[in-house]
């Protein structure tokens, strides 16, 4: 089975791809020739997954799918949220987004927040959702090298190791991401 995967992040694509079985591979939004920047104007993180499978779905007639995912911080009331990506500006700098976080929590003890994922599979003329969030907190400086995004300054529950300072393949066994796709596997091997 080939689906699209409504991304041209080539990080993500490469996490998934090994949570997939073998029997499943992914096309990027090159692959299929859009190099459209699809809009995420949805206010909701399944709002935007929704918007980008549709998009696929209704321009290139493919069976896709589409995750957005977001930082959410109790302190910051949700923030960034939906606006991860975007949180320091429209340049969308992960070192940017980093430092306004830390900024924001320079004086602020509760540390606590989680990292949701939301995909929206468009197959057979049905749309499926499949949400994953792990929950954590946020550290008071950037740690490690591996992944992207915020992970160098989140740590997941019951670890002590940021997201960037773990393997793809054990980021991969708990993140919000996985656990998301694990749902969309399990689906998909109905």
């Amino acid at each position: 089975m080939q689906l699209v995967f409504a991304s041209n992040n080539k990080n993500k694509i490469k996490e998934i791809q090994q949570l997939l079985p073998d029997s499943i591979s992914i096309l990027s939004l090159e692959d299929i020739g859009c190099n459209v920047d699809i809009p995420e104007t949805a206010d909701t993180i399944e709002g935007n997954a929704i918007l980008k499978a549709n998009y696929v779905t209704e321009h290139y007639g493919y069976p896709c799918f589409a995750d957005d995912s977001g930082l959410e911080i109790e302190a910051l009331n949700g923030a960034p949220g939906v606006y991860s990506a975007r949180f320091a500006g429209q340049q969308r700098n992960d070192n940017d987004n980093i430092n306004k976080v830390l900024d924001l929590l320079k004086n602020e003890t509760n540390r606590k927040a989680n990292f949701k994922t939301v995909i929206a599979l468009n197959l057979k003329g049905e749309q499926h959702l499949f949400t994953g969030i792990i929950d954590g907190k946020i550290t008071n400086e950037p740690l490690g090298t591996n992944g992207f995004g915020y992970d160098p300054i989140f740590i997941a529950e019951g670890f002590s190791d940021t997201f960037a300072q773990i393997s793809l393949e054990e980021k991969s066994t708990i993140s919000h991401r996985g656990r998301a796709t694990a749902q969309l596997v399990a689906f998909l091997k109905q």
